[in-house]
């Protein structure tokens, strides 16, 4: 695995994220020498995943009037 200085991550974050994700090879981030974190691909491709946008059309009903009022003028007090 490489292992890559928690300096030299923060310097090049973005770069070292893209090659995660082209090559799928995770990297180590040491300190010192000692590692302190992995960055791992996503365990499952983006692709085919289930989108949540939408995801419920067709699912409703709309029962009755949903445009007209709810209730008469007489209920409000700002109406008196």
């Amino acid at each position: 695995m490489k292992e890559v200085a928690i300096s030299v991550f923060k310097a090049k974050c973005f770069r070292i994220l893209e090659e995660v994700h082209k090559t799928r090879k995770p990297i180590r981030v040491t300190r010192f020498g000692k590692p302190v974190a992995e960055v791992v691909p996503p365990s499952s491709p983006a692709k085919g995943t289930r989108r949540l946008l939408g995801s419920m059309v067709g699912t409703g009903k709309i029962l009755g009037d949903i445009v007209g009022p709810t209730g008469s003028w007489d209920d409000w007090e700002a109406s008196r």
